[in-house]
């Protein structure tokens, strides 16, 4: 199957030629046919599946033939590194096409965007504090919204977007089509994707536990103070190309940033704290190579599709074993091959093991022991010394970018499982 069996328009056909995509993926080729049929979807799929172009795509095919008139379609996105990529699909897809398309969110000022809404936008690719502040501003009105998409709706649940979100739906006419995508299915996504959609249609390509085979993955298993040692070796060791390295909280992601500067070892980084400027100049720095380390947080790092990620390195395992899909998911894409490496400490072994139930098999580990090392102030426990950047705008994202330095390092109701994992020794720690 190729494009010209899904679309009918020219200009997107040409668009997609121009950009060498012939063959659609396996959710373009099950979605598209029934966003056109304008049927309700819940649409099951990881980042790097094509389910940006799923949605895309006929949404502007439609629009085509319905010439619609003000903003016809909503998608909201959780956060501004998504929002601003799914606009820049849309742009992409309907060079020549007379639509209009704006991406809004907080953290900068909002005079461009009000502009580009006034200038007659048709799609708004928004995330859900920002839009809800231009609708109370009464700058945009939803009543003509025909198609709404909510795209990592297990994320934006997990940001605590809930609220917001359904003061939007309650906005938007009941006569609409819903498009709901999710790389997983907790109890919270079930419930809001029976509320707001119509007899959808279930799209599933991936199943959520599945990793990329192409991945080779590997765990080393240390003491904490280890893991800046292990970091600095492998990065001056590896043969690699671009690396992104996961933190689970920004405290973690500025102190590996400080030892690594220490170190002589280029690395930017993203987290809910940094303005919208920096996060855009550091994507940007990370994507054309001038800096090949990058050091994330999950909510940050949400939305970031970038080629020639050699590497992903979880600094510290994230909680939710999803998340660790999610991570390794940004290396080996195009068809390359991937490494994917993790540090895992005595109190993350529950983290681990819950990672080897959720992809079906025990990850190859290797004790990793530091030679001593000077202690330095990213060893502590302590607020980084870096320098903190103020949030521009932090309230109309509802400081939505919490990321996991306020949640439980073991599971609700869970017992730390150190001793069982094969290859790691508990010791007790002495007292000084």
């Amino acid at each position: 199957m190729t494009f010209k069996n899904l679309l009918s328009d020219e200009t997107l056909l040409n668009n997609l030629d121009s950009l060498g995509y012939k063959t659609p993926t396996a959710i373009q080729e099950k979605a598209m046919p029934l966003v056109l049929e304008n049927k309700d979807i819940l649409g099951i799929a990881q980042t790097g599946t094509g389910k940006t172009a799923a949605f895309c795509l006929p949404i502007l095919s439609k629009l085509i033939i319905s010439q619609a008139k003000g903003i016809s379609t909503l998608i909201l996105a959780p956060t501004r590194e998504l929002a601003s990529q799914i606009q820049l699909s849309f742009e992409t897809y309907g060079k020549g096409l007379p639509f209009k398309s704006v991406a809004i969110f907080g953290g900068v000022n909002q005079k461009t965007q009000v502009s580009a809404i006034r200038e007659g936008a048709s799609i708004i690719v928004a995330t859900p504090g920002r839009l809800l502040d231009l609708i109370d501003q009464g700058i945009v009105r939803l009543n003509k919204v025909e198609t709404l998409v909510l795209d990592e709706a297990d994320q934006m649940l997990d940001m605590g977007f809930i609220e917001d979100i359904e003061k939007i739906i309650g906005l938007l006419p009941p006569k609409r089509q819903t498009l709901f995508f999710s790389a997983t299915m907790p109890e919270m996504v079930v419930r809001l994707s029976t509320k707001i959609l119509y007899r959808p249609v279930r799209v599933e390509v991936t199943p959520h536990s599945s990793t990329v085979t192409k991945i080779s993955q590997k765990v080393f298993l240390c003491k904490r103070e280890d893991k800046f040692q292990l970091l600095k070796k492998i990065l001056k060791q590896d043969d690699r190309e671009l690396v992104i390295v996961f933190t689970k909280t920004k405290n973690s992601a500025d102190k590996v940033k400080e030892y690594l500067f220490h170190n002589r070892i280029a690395s930017t980084v993203i987290h809910g704290d940094k303005g919208q400027e920096e996060r855009e100049r550091a994507l940007t720095n990370f994507k054309n190579a001038s800096m090949k380390v990058l050091i994330a947080t999950d909510i940050a790092a949400r939305g970031i599709d970038v080629q020639g990620v050699s590497h992903v390195i979880n600094f510290e395992l994230p909680l939710e074993a999803e998340n660790y899909v999610h991570r390794i998911g940004r290396t080996a894409r195009a068809g390359k091959e991937g490494i994917a490496i993790s540090f895992c400490e005595d109190s993350e072994i529950p983290n681990l093991e819950r990672i080897e139930k959720l992809i079906g098999f025990k990850i190859t580990s290797e004790k990793f022991k530091g030679s001593p090392e000077a202690a330095g102030k990213w060893l502590h426990d302590g607020p980084s010394q870096l320098k903190k950047t103020p949030t521009p705008g932090i309230s109309q994202e509802k400081r939505a970018f919490i990321d996991h330095s306020k949640r439980q390092t073991v599971a609700p109701g869970e017992k730390s499982k150190a001793k069982s994992h094969p290859g790691f020794k508990n010791k007790k720690k002495k007292k000084k």
